[in-house]
């Protein structure tokens, strides 16, 4: 990438990105951002790719999640160690499943930005533009609130590297210790209406008893109490993302300071746009969601401009299809990766082709779809013979009313009690729990057959 240079996305068409009004003030928090430290940096961007090099080959599974936008109103310790937590307590789950390590990736410390299906919304007689996130402008429905403004990104900044600043402490501070994970979990499946998972719940505690007696312990054991947790985000407002890259003095590469890896959305990914140039520059793990109307030609050339080394682990497709329309779509695209013989991981984002609108106006996403299209997902990755890799899913710990479903079953009319979320709805704690309870018990399936097909 010796002919590349950070801002040569400017280059090209750009969509779903304000348009700032007064370009001083973009240029000053531009040039201030470009002044702060990287948040994140470029060893940490390349553990990160190997692992997930791993989880391409079936030698580790990907777990990404997180909020759907980070809100400069929310934010507070409390909800990021709730997530944190939740986090922890899947991919324990997960990881007695698939018996394999489990990469953490949170949508944090930089979710801040919004792709909006219409430029301008309208409420009554007002039409006004879209909210596009917290980094480029207000939530409030007024004139004022929605104009873009440039100094937003620094208090983007400000958040991210607070929120970091806390990962850390909890990722290595023993908060994450695995037993105490575990308990949380406990808890989760003490309730009746979670009396299913009981018994997965307690063949983890037989397993965690059993390493107890053998020995192994936090005393003796480092990783026992702490975890490797990454951040990631959509890499949608490229004036933020170029500041924050930076050239990495161990191998002369660019590498994005904004966190650990950058995805490209569905409505983001012309392979001439000016996203996809952003993103192939740089060295950390790209990820890049395929919708419905992704094609065979299209992802070909995604694929050679963003991984032209077929390096492992520097490319995850996120399948973002709906319940239902995972079987028409997925086996054409694992066809064009293989012809092409690319280097790709897997992951099903069974969030956003599952939001549908309320009877009572909100817009919500039935826990039933999520699960549904999950499942397909694992079902068509078996019949290929090819590896689901990962999952990735937008959620909170908060017990929010935004998703209907799951064992406490949140009803339609339920919806208005704790519906907190800025843009699309969330999995709540509970309903994340669960489902991370259900993708074990595919993982563990397929591992089954994958050793019984080993041992034909």
């Amino acid at each position: 990438m010796t002919n590349w240079h950070k801002s040569d996305w400017r280059n090209k068409p750009r969509v779903q990105m304000p348009e700032y009004t007064d370009d001083v003030a973009l240029k000053a928090a531009e040039a201030q951002l470009s002044q702060y430290p990287p948040l994140v940096f470029a060893g940490e961007a390349r553990r990160l790719k190997k692992q997930l090099g791993a989880a391409s080959r079936g030698e580790a599974f990907l777990l990404q999640g997180g909020d759907c936008a980070e809100s400069f109103a929310e934010f507070s310790a409390d909800t990021i160690r709730d997530t944190f937590k939740v986090m922890l307590q899947m991919a324990m789950v997960l990881t007695y499943g698939a018996k394999v390590p489990v990469v953490k990736v949170g949508r944090m410390a930089g979710q801040f930005a919004k792709p909006r299906s219409a430029p301008t919304e309208v409420k009554g007689d007002q039409e006004l533009p879209s909210y596009r996130g917290d980094i480029v402008n207000g939530f409030d429905f007024t004139p004022e609130a929605r104009i873009p403004d440039p100094s937003r990104m620094l208090q983007a900044y400000t958040q991210a590297a607070a929120s970091l600043n806390l990962v850390r402490a909890f990722s290595t501070g023993g908060y994450a210790d695995v037993h105490q994970v575990h308990g949380w979990t406990l808890g989760f499946t003490d309730a009746d209406e979670a009396e299913k998972y009981r018994d997965m719940a307690n063949r983890i505690s037989d397993t965690l008893d059993f390493m107890q007696a053998a020995g192994i312990n936090k005393a003796t054991a480092h990783t026992l109490q702490s975890v490797d947790f990454y951040t990631s985000h959509e890499a949608l407002l490229l004036e933020y993302e170029e500041a924050l890259t930076r050239i990495d003095s161990t191998s002369g590469q660019w590498v994005a300071g904004s966190g650990h890896m950058i995805w490209i959305g569905d409505r983001t990914r012309q392979p001439d746009g000016a996203h996809v140039e952003f993103c192939r520059g740089v060295q950390n793990p790209i990820g890049l969601k395929c919708g419905p109307t992704t094609t065979a030609d299209d992802l070909k050339i995604l694929m050679q401009k963003l991984n032209p080394e077929n390096e492992a682990g520097r490319l995850t497709l996120i399948a973002r299809f709906g319940a239902g329309s995972v079987g028409e779509h997925l086996p054409r695209l694992i066809k064009t990766v293989r012809e092409e013989g690319a280097n790709v991981l897997w992951s099903c984002d069974a969030m956003h082709g599952n939001t549908i609108k309320s009877a009572t106006g909100y817009k919500t996403r039935p826990f039933e779809s999520v699960l549904r299209e999950v499942q397909e997902f694992f079902a068509i990755h078996k019949s290929e013979g090819t590896i689901p890799g990962g999952v990735h899913f937008e959620m909170t710990g908060k017990d929010v009313t935004e998703c209907t479903g799951g064992v406490r079953a949140v009803s339609e009319e339920d919806l208005s009690d704790r519906y907190h979320t800025a843009c699309d709805p969330r999995l709540n704690a509970s309903q994340a729990l669960e489902l991370a309870f259900l993708v074990a018990e595919e993982l563990s399936d397929l591992r089954i057959a994958n050793m019984d097909a080993a041992a034909v």
